[in-house]
């Protein structure tokens, strides 16, 4: 029987099936009933899961972060896909074909790595094309570089998504550069490129993504910083110059592309190059995470669930052909 996707749910649909579960919680109801509550999903998306009329010894029995047979139902509730099921168990990871439930990039990996490099490549100033080789050399960097997602759940949550992510940050910047002249187009691209590289130590995605201890405790701007004073000391070794004023821009880019202080970025803008990449950075999450939840969401409804990060709903509707 062909698997059941999360984005071909449709309210009353029988669900028996296998699905990656995360974060389940057990809590009660207000009779005192138990059930868990957790996140269900596969590659084409995720919706909350309830297990009504649990125990203690069956919550205990599930993975934090892994697979399980799922016999229930679909419905809505507050206008939101959910399963509710009536049985559970925990099915093996070798049992299950992992390319079904890791979301993976429509695009060509290879391709825009070899754009990426391309672009990069673009870059004159001496320093920092000895910082940036410093990366593209580095054979596990770049290979978590190629794999990583950009996040683990708003935007660019699949793999490939770091890549995808900074290539299409990389040629918007190419876009818009010639109309703003007085950019320092090495420092764009350069920090660009470098900007999400902690996401390679911050995340986990070898069965369901999420965070290593390292990524709770700094974050990716912190380890993306430390990554970049690392190049920098092993240059420094090698008996080339540091140029400190640049190497303190490129930090600074990193430390401020969050752009507010509320959105968990260290600094506040406070270069051309920053707000640039600050802006850049916000509108590449932002639609990628608009366009998935329009083209994921379950069901033929023109509006999306209501949508926390964005603090709205989207319309589906396409009015123009």
């Amino acid at each position: 029987m062909p698997h059941i996707f999360i984005n071909q749910l449709q309210p009353g649909t029988t669900i028996d099936d296998v699905y990656m579960i995360s974060q389940p919680i057990l809590r009660s109801t207000t009779r005192g009933d138990l059930y868990i509550a957790m996140f269900v999903g596969d590659r084409t998306g995720k919706v909350n899961g309830r297990i009504w009329q649990a125990s203690e010894e069956l919550f205990n029995s599930l993975p934090k972060e892994g697979f399980a047979h799922i016999r229930g139902r679909s419905e809505m509730y507050q206008n939101a896909m959910q399963i509710v099921g009536d049985r559970i168990s925990t099915v093996p990871a070798e049992k299950v074909n992992i390319n079904d439930y890791l979301p993976r990039t429509e695009k060509d990996i290879k391709q825009m790595l070899d754009d990426t490099i391309k672009i990069v490549s673009e870059i004159k100033n001496p320093f920092l094309k000895l910082l940036i080789s410093q990366f593209l050399n580095d054979a596990e960097i770049m290979k978590k570089f190629c794999t990583a997602p950009g996040g683990t759940a708003n935007h660019h949550s699949y793999i490939g998504g770091l890549l995808e992510h900074t290539n299409n940050m990389l040629n918007t910047a190419k876009a818009i550069m010639p109309f703003y002249p007085q950019l320092q187009t090495d420092l764009v691209l350069a920090g660009i490129f470098l900007h999400d590289m902690g996401k390679t130590e911050e995340l986990t995605y070898q069965m369901a993504f999420g965070y290593s201890d390292c990524g709770q405790l700094l974050g990716h701007i912190t380890i993306t910083v430390n990554m970049i004073e690392k190049k920098a000391m092993a240059l420094e070794a090698a008996g080339q110059k540091i140029n400190k004023e640049i190497l303190d821009s490129i930090e600074h880019i990193v430390l401020a592309h969050h752009g507010q202080y509320d959105f968990g970025s260290p600094k506040l803008p406070m270069t051309a190059e920053a707000f640039l990449i600050s802006f850049l950075d916000n509108i590449d999450a932002k639609i990628n995470q608009v366009t998935g939840k329009i083209d994921n969401e379950p069901g033929d409804t023109n509006w999306t669930a209501f949508i926390k990060s964005l603090d709205s709903k989207i319309y589906r509707k396409r009015v123009v052909d």
